[in-house]
Formats: C-alpha cells, sequence, structure tokens
C-alpha cells in the first residue's frame, strides 16, 4: 500500500506520530540546526543539540541520528538528517532536502507515522522544498515486495503516513499533490524495473503500458510481430527474432486542452538483454532486467503528463523485444533495413537498443512533433564515462542544454555530451549505410548517439539520453535512490516538458 502526505499547521506539541524528523547541515564545528531542529530542541528542554553533539552527529548528507525523547515530547523518536554543508549564502537546495527526506523514510522502517518538519529547512516553506520533502518522502518509503513470500503482520516496513509541518496547511496541498503524482510515476518505472524477465517478456510490458494509459485516458496502439512486418519495422523484429517471446511496438498519445506544443517520447524497451549472439559475460547479467528502463520511464511520463491535464500533445513511442540468441536469431554480418529504409550492417548484436531505437524514432519523427526526447540504457560506455549516477545528454544543442537543465532541478544528475563529427565516421559500412557498433569502442557513448541521429530528421530538435548507469542502482541504498530500479528519467523529463510549453 502507498505512503500518505499531508500537511498540518497545528502546533508540535499537538501532533503525535511515531517520530519527527529535523534536518541539520554539516558544519565546521559540528552539526548546524535548523528552523526545524531548534523547535523540537525547544520541545524537549533543550535537550536534543547537546545529545547530537554526545552521539557524534556531523550532518552529513545520508546521515540519520535517532534520539529517543524518553516521554518527553509527543513523539518517541527525532530522526535528525544530515543536510551536507550549506550553500553559499547558507541555504540548502531542494535536492539536500529531498535525499534528506528519503534517507529518514528508509532509516524509519517499522515507524508507521512520521512528522517531518524539513520543509521548514530554508526558512518558510516554498513549493520548492515542500514538492522537495514530499517527493523524498515518498521516493524513500518505496518498497519491492511482489515476489517476497514471507511477508508477515509484524515485519518492518516503511513509513505509511507522512504529515509535513507548515504555516499554512492549504497553501502545501497542490505541492504535496504533485509529489504524490511525480512519486507514483517514478514508483511505477521502479516496479517494471525490478520485475523479472521471465514475467515482463515484451507482450507482458506493451499489455501493462497499455492498461496505465488507458487508466490514464490515453490513445492506445499496439503492434504486434505481424503488424511490425507490415510497418516495416526491421530493427525490432531482427532483434526480438531470437526469442520465443516476440516483439511489440506501443504506442500512447495524450492531447491536452490548449495543447500548443507536440512532444514525441521514444523509450528502449529491452525486456532481457543476453547480447544475443554477441553474448555478454555470465558475470552481472542478470542486471540485464534493467534494459527496459528507458521504456518504463516514457510509459509513466506520458500518464504523468495526462494526470496532471499539462497543456501539451505527448506521444510515447516504445519498441519492446528481448535480445536472446538461437537458431532463429539475428546474427553480425546481417543487414537490416529499417522503417524508413536506411539499411545498417550488423556488427554486434549487443548493440541492439540502437537497432530497435532506429524505427521508433523514424516512426516518432512522423508525426512532426516540435521537439523529440528519447532515453535509453544504450551503453556500458555512459558508465565508463559518467559514472553510475550521472547520465549522458546528447542531441541538439539547445535541447540537450534545456534537458541537462531541468535535471539540475529534478535532482536527477546528468550531463552535456559532444558529438564529435569525425567519431561518425567509425560507423562507415562497406556495405550498407552505415554499421551498428563501431569496431574500437573509442567514444562508445557519442558513436551511439551519432547511429540515432540517423534517424532523426534534420532540424528536429532532439535530445538523447543515455541512463545505463543511473536508472538501476546496483549498489546500497541511498538518499530517497533504493536498491534495484530508481526511476530515472521521468523527474527531467516531466520538468522539460514543462519548460517547453513554458518557453511558448
Amino acid at each position: 500500500m502507498p505512503s500518505t502526505i499531508s500537511a498540518t499547521d497545528r502546533p508540535l506539541e499537538k501532533l503525535s506520530a511515531d517520530a519527527v524528523v529535523v534536518g541539520v547541515g554539516r558544519g565546521p564545528d559540528g552539526p548546524l540546526p535548523t528552523p526545524g531542529a531548534e523547535a523540537v530542541d525547544r520541545l524537549l528542554g533543550g535537550r536534543l543539540l547537546p545529545a547530537l553533539a554526545d552521539l557524534g552527529a556531523r550532518g552529513a548528507e545520508d546521515e540519520v541520528t535517532r534520539v529517543p525523547t524518553l516521554g518527553q515530547g509527543p513523539f518517541p523518536v527525532v530522526a535528525v538528517v544530515g543536510l551536507g554543508a550549506p550553500e553559499t549564502g547558507g541555504g540548502y537546495s531542494a535536492e539536500a532536502v529531498r535525499r534528506a527526506a528519503g534517507a529518514a523514510s528508509r532509516a524509519l522502517s517499522g515507524r508507521a507515522s512520521v512528522v517531518t518538519l524539513l520543509a521548514a529547512v530554508g526558512g518558510t516553506p516554498d513549493d520548492l522544498r515542500l514538492h522537495a520533502v514530499g517527493e523524498g518522502s515518498l521516493l524513500g518509503a518505496y518498497e519491492f515486495t511482489a515476489y517476497k513470500s514471507d511477508l508477515t503482520a509484524d515485519r518492518p516496513t516503511p513509513p505509511r503516513e507522512f504529515t509535513v509541518v507548515v504555516p499554512d496547511a492549504g497553501q502545501a496541498k497542490a505541492p504535496l499533490a504533485r509529489s504524490r503524482a511525480v512519486a507514483d510515476a517514478v514508483s511505477l518505472v521502479r516496479d517494471l524495473v525490478n520485475t523479472p524477465p521471465n514475467d515482463l517478456y515484451p507482450a507482458e510490458l506493451a499489455e501493462r503500458g497499455a492498461t496505465v494509459g488507458k487508466r490514464a485516458g490515453l490513445a492506445v496502439e499496439v503492434l504486434d510481430e505481424a503488424g511490425l512486418a507490415a510497418g516495416g519495422y526491421g530493427g525490432i523484429l531482427a532483434v526480438g527474432c531470437g526469442s520465443a517471446r516476440k516483439p511489440r511496438l506501443l504506442r500512447l498519445t495524450y492531447s491536452g486542452k490548449k495543447a500548443r506544443k507536440k512532444i514525441a517520447l521514444v523509450g528502449k524497451g529491452i525486456t532481457f538483454d543476453s547480447g544475443g549472439l554477441s553474448i555478454k559475460p555470465a558475470l552481472k547479467m542478470e542486471d540485464m532486467k534493467s534494459d527496459m528502463a528507458g521504456a518504463a520511464a516514457v510509459i509513466a511520463t506520458v500518464c504523468l503528463v495526462a494526470e496532471l491535464e499539462l497543456p501539451v500533445e505527448v506521444t510515447a513511442t516504445v519498441p519492446i523485444a528481448e535480445n536472446l540468441p538461437s537458431g532463429t536469431a539475428y546474427r553480425p554480418a546481417d543487414v537490416i533495413t529499417f522503417r524508413n529504409g536506411k539499411k545498417a550492417e550488423i556488427t554486434n548484436t549487443d548493440a541492439e537498443g540502437r537497432v530497435v531505437l532506429a524505427d521508433a524514432l523514424a516512426r516518432a519523427a512522423e508525426d512532426s512533433p516540435d521537439y523529440l526526447l528519447e532515453t535509453a540504457t544504450l551503453t556500458g560506455a555512459q558508465m565508463v564515462a559518467l559514472g553510475a549516477r550521472t547520465a549522458g545528454v546528447m542531441g541538439s544543442d539547445d535541447l540537450r542544454d534545456a534537458v541537462v537543465a531541468a535535471s539540475r532541478r529534478s535532482g536527477e544528475a546528468m550531463w552535456p555530451m559532444p558529438m564529435p563529427p569525425e567519431l561518425r565516421r567509425g560507423l562507415d559500412s562497406p556495405v550498407a549505410d552505415f554499421v551498428n557498433a563501431n569496431a574500437d569502442r573509442m567514444g562508445g557513448m557519442l558513436v551511439g548517439a551519432h547511429f540515432l541521429a540517423e534517424f532523426v530528421p534534420a532540424g528536429l530538435p532532439w535530445a538523447h539520453i543515455d541512463i545505463a548507469g543511473p536508472s538501476y542502482n546496483t549498489g546500497a541504498p541511498w538518499g530517497y535512490t533504493p536498491k534495484g530500479g530508481t526511476g530515472v528519467p521521468v523527474r527531467t523529463l516531466l520538468a522539460t516538458i514543462e519548460d517547453l510549453i513554458a518557453a511558448g
């Protein structure tokens, strides 16, 4: 059951909960209190801040110090969460607040109801920080238990009720409702990414996407293998022909009232990637269930845009396939003809994401959108270049930079990457228009973008977001990010779409 979030303007001493959350910063001489921490300290008779010093709290990011109140307050525990060092001017970013709220949620497993004063970090709470507190609290409370067989009534579970203390509860209603909608969309992506591939094969992902799309009031189209063949989707069919579970193409369209912009979303949907005949090493191959994270993200984003009733037209085009080796699998040296008539010589069947995306990009462009946003777990080279938490963004300079700017506000780390023209020569083929993978693998993330660019019409602003690392956390949880599916880049896609609408 998802957690709930609400606001109250009642005095702290008149509230009751299983825990209260406050934030402290990291200073040169120890924790730096915030208005929320000072309020709780006063309520506890000046005992909180000395206790933090005795416990060695530093106020570092992701640090959570639990202090028992011993009956001195209307809550048994105070969770003091670190915000890190303050920014120039003494404040804390919305992302610092978001991460702190998420860390507190994770640390308070077993506490059903939580009162949080994190919105007071910047003094009087504004919409930005209210939204950050809501997102962080709800996303930090996420858990995936669909395949757990030992769920008992006394099992510690994440908090199920969050109450944000603010001066005006009515003013907090809208930002908290938005945080609820965003958290639901991100959780949908996490659920899909975490689902094992024996249960989330191409037809099933298409069906689940169609179901949530219909629930959101979207127009839905699903092509099976016969429809793909009739439509000339040679790339999707080639990648999917090695599996007994055949490929699909899903399209979801939202037509908002007074729409002034038409935006295309495209997301890679490889439900499992063995590498095909160019098979991957066995080590960590199980993580390749996450190779459909881009597809999940664009499905969730178009549904979120519909829920928020934004004045825009958005169509998500989602190519879905399973990349397996078999007697019917596509081969290195095959030449594939895509929907737009271009042909690629296959040099590596493990570079399959760009092969299915080629067809999807060509189809999305046929709708004559004003902008095209595409996201994919495309290359291991993204992680080599930028690590596991920072996505690379390529494409048209202006739209690329707009995506990166939106990501900074959203808290999803991204970095603008170039597309050096000399790298395009690595895709030259002696027998076809181009190969699907360069032999030397230098600049692999950038070369992948060059391949995708072949399917974007000249003059169409487009951005490619490589989320190979950020979409799936193989390490320990941190902030509001759990182990497994993260939900990246739903929040950035939403923020970018809203920016494009505002630009007129």
